[in-house]
């Protein structure tokens, strides 16, 4: 990509600043668009350390530009860190919108978690967002986003669920209660401190159980329900906001998938493949730093007959590809075979280090996923990748392209993975939420921190792990 028609197509830099006065970074050819130093929200010794090595190393001036604009652009845009009480405290919006995911907040910290040893800031940084997470837990645990302001009523305060003051959103999702614990849980491996996991954080580990059983939908449909008047049938639920019918196996009734759009069927597969792991830690954690034998046990009982119920109903039988996970399911046997393209999703299930990558289900039903078979793979003029119903037909997600390269053991995979992300930036120099498999200028969200964080945490993994593949 030349100057010349970078500077044609900018205009706005989402995630970055207003190019009025044009700088250039140590590549002639790309512009800076990240956001200057005098306003980024965090800096980070380590991780611009981390980026300077990259760049000295790696002889693709673009992939070294696109590494210093979406790796650090979590810290850059996103964080607002303080001491409440005492104690670290950490907001983490998701870019354009200004409110804190369970899920997004969790991911787009992940990265950065290699470097907690190394730099304090960074440690108290991502102690902050666990001890935030806590209290959201404790606010309310169906919900999935949250406001900094405890006591702003916001846009979506017409929901027929029971809104609470603070909370941006309230849609049920299994993983908005599995990403803190993925985190905290190997915070504490990383760090070995264990300041975090008070007895409030012990409460929280009591309402997601509690709130993992409730969903279960053993004795009745528990007590969570939501309705949205919508233009969009997936931003709302059927059957008076209960979703459709579930037979209860043991499995966990998710309402929403990770995208936020509503489940055809509540029994989400990778989201309960993910619930099975974060329940394992959280009994090791209860039992290491709280010595409470009996919680320990009663989540990981659950862990176990999740994963019973898993075995039974999660794999069907593809005509071409065999046995595989389906995506959903209700437990009567219906299915829907399919992937998406946030994570969790079944392709990403190695990653959360929720199943093997060698797995043989696993490996049939990716290669499922990444074929015309899978009603979400889009294969264009610039890219093929999994998409999926929230954005609609033919919009590729580079999230889902790193999520490929990064869960693969193929060299050649990984490198094309590499070379699809680096030529579809839209010429922005940042990733974003979907782009049109045919022209990457026409995309969404100019601005989404966890698919920048997740690009460069796919980067930073390969230049240590495999660097001749960025030659």
């Amino acid at each position: 990509m030349k100057r010349r028609t970078f500077i044609q197509n900018t205009g706005l830099l989402g995630a970055g600043v207003l190019a009025s006065k044009m700088s250039f970074a140590s590549a002639p050819d790309f512009p800076v668009v990240r956001v200057p130093l005098s306003k980024r929200h965090f800096n980070s010794v380590a991780v611009e350390q981390a980026i300077k090595t990259f760049q000295t190393n790696v002889a693709d001036k673009e992939l070294g530009w696109l590494f210093e604009n979406c790796f650090p652009n979590t810290l850059d845009t996103t964080v607002t860190y303080s001491l409440k009480n005492g104690k670290p405290d950490t907001y983490v919006i998701t870019g354009d919108i200004d409110a804190m995911w369970m899920r997004d907040s969790s991911a787009q910290v992940w990265p950065y978690l290699q470097f907690a040893n190394q730099e304090k800031k960074i440690k108290d940084l991502i102690a902050g967002v666990i001890n935030r997470q806590t209290t959201y837990i404790l606010k309310d645990p169906y919900a999935n986003a949250f406001y900094n302001d405890e006591q702003k009523v916001g846009e979506w305060k017409n929901d027929k669920t029971d809104m609470k003051p603070g909370v941006h959103e309230r849609k049920w999702e299994i993983d908005s209660l599995c990403y803190p614990i993925r985190l905290a849980y190997n915070y504490w491996k990383k760090t070995g401190d264990k300041t975090p996991f008070d007895a409030n954080w012990k409460k929280a580990i009591a309402a997601i159980l509690k709130t993992f059983i409730e969903q279960q939908r053993k004795e009745n449909k528990g007590p969570y329900h939501f309705q949205r008047e919508s233009l969009y049938p997936h931003d709302t639920l059927s059957m008076n906001g209960y979703g459709h019918p579930v037979k209860p196996v043991g499995l966990i009734c998710s309402s929403f998938r990770p995208s936020d759009d509503a489940t055809t069927f509540a029994f989400l597969i990778p989201s309960n493949f993910f619930a099975i792991s974060s329940l394992k830690q959280a009994a090791e954690m209860v039992k290491a730093l709280q010595n409470d034998g009996e919680l320990s046990s009663r989540l990981t009982a659950l862990a176990n007959e999740v994963e019973t119920a898993l075995k039974k109903y999660a794999v069907k039988d593809h005509p071409e590809f065999g046995k595989m996970f389906a995506f959903e399911v209700d437990g009567f046997g219906s299915a829907y075979m399919m992937d998406d393209s946030n994570v969790p999703s079944l392709l990403s299930m190695p990653y959360l280090g929720a199943i093997d990558v060698n797995d043989q289900l696993y490996k049939n039903t990716r290669k499922f996923i990444l074929s015309l078979d899978n009603p979400y793979f889009f294969k264009g003029k610039f890219a093929e990748g999994v998409g999926g119903p929230h954005i609609g037909p033919d919009m590729i997600w580079p999230m889902a392209i790193t999520m490929q390269g990064m869960t693969s053991l193929n060299d050649d995979e990984i490198k094309k993975c590499i070379k699809m992300l680096k030529t579809t930036h839209g010429d922005k120099g940042f990733m974003h939420e979907s782009f049109h498999k045919d022209n990457p200028t026409k995309f969404t969200r100019s601005w989404f921190a966890w698919a920048n964080t997740l690009f460069g945490e796919f980067l930073w993994k390969v230049y240590n792990e495999k660097p001749h593949l960025l030659k």
